[in-house]
């Protein structure tokens, strides 16, 4: 008998074991995670989404037994943390937390983006979101929108808008307060929500949009007026404000969502596996507390259809964005 023959009845022999042991290896998520978990937040420390990045950190280690670390990666309006997480290793170590501005508003007005916002993420599910609202200087002789559109109208030349950047969640916001009520008023873009404020506080600009986690503060000295937020429900964090819809313009609705997502690939048993933790951790009553006072609406839920919530929603923006010529800074 050649020796070739024979150690192709050895390898024979040996195929039903090899084949058993591999049946009986446990799944990737049995392991999952092996080292501590990278919680990519595009955004500079110590503003409000970087709150909500660590504190749905903190509950996310609970759930899953490892470390879960924030890493900020800001920069090119989201687009660096995004990049870097799209074409991390799809193996659920490292993730994304971001808001509709990383995956709806960049594409409404970048033809060119450095990671794909509908196909380049896998969504692990919705974290919650977070209202606008429209602000005004204390001079302004306006307690409501209505108010307002009829002294924007009597002396149009008198009135401009604050926004925190030309393209942000703000920019839009101002556009779309436009579009509702017929009014024209002209965008002053800062490099932020707080030199933004600091002006609007100051009377530089006497009309601002932006986030309620800005505004409470200031309307609680009598700094600023507060006349209505962007979202269809009242904010847990302002409840006495009314929302655009109760002021009279009920077409007009912009909900900046927060998402949890993880590089495209990433194999079904890890995905679960975030998933009930992320599902676990949101159902705690002390995450949804500490997200309210931070002005947070929790609104966990599945995403099953990533690219066509998104792919949807840019179209949206879109359509905004080309009839205010809204453009990226």
């Amino acid at each position: 008998m050649s020796l070739p023959f024979l150690a192709l009845r050895r390898v024979l022999r040996a195929l039903p074991i090899v084949v058993s042991a591999c049946l009986a290896m446990p799944s990737m998520a049995a392991g999952f995670p092996e080292r501590p978990v990278t919680l990519v937040a595009p955004y500079s420390a110590g503003g409000a989404a970087d709150v909500l990045s660590r504190l749905l950190a903190r509950k996310l280690e609970e759930q899953l037994g490892q470390p879960v670390i924030v890493d900020n990666k800001p920069g090119a309006g989201t687009a660096i943390g995004a990049a870097f997480v799209a074409n991390a290793k799809p193996d659920g170590h490292t993730l994304l937390i971001s808001s509709s501005s990383t995956f709806t508003l960049n594409p409404a007005i970048q033809p060119k983006l450095s990671y794909d916002p509908a196909g380049g993420f896998e969504a692990i599910g919705m974290v919650g979101s977070v209202a606008l609202a429209v602000l005004a200087h204390p001079s302004v002789r306006a307690d409501n929108v209505q108010a307002l559109v009829a002294a924007v109208k009597a002396d149009p030349d008198k009135f401009v808008y604050g926004s925190f950047g030309s393209g942000t969640s703000s920019n839009f916001a101002g556009a779309m307060f436009n579009a509702a009520t017929g009014l024209k008023l002209n965008q002053v873009p800062y490099k932020g929500s707080g030199p933004l404020m600091t002006d609007l506080i100051g009377g530089q600009v006497p009309l601002s949009f932006d986030t309620v986690v800005a505004a409470a503060p200031q309307l609680k000295t009598g700094k600023i007026k507060v006349l209505a937020v962007s979202t269809a429900k009242r904010s847990s964090l302002l409840p006495q404000v009314p929302t655009m819809a109760e002021s009279g313009y009920p077409s007009y609705e912009l909900n900046a969502w927060i998402a949890l997502v993880a590089p495209r690939g990433l194999p079904a048993d890890v995905k679960s596996k975030l998933e009930k933790a992320l599902a676990a951790a949101m159902a705690l009553p002390d995450t949804q507390d500490k997200m309210k006072a931070a002005g947070f609406e929790p609104d966990y839920h599945p995403i099953k259809d990533w690219k066509g919530v998104v792919s949807a929603e840019i179209g949206r923006m879109r359509t905004v964005a080309e009839q205010a010529q809204i453009k990226a800074e």
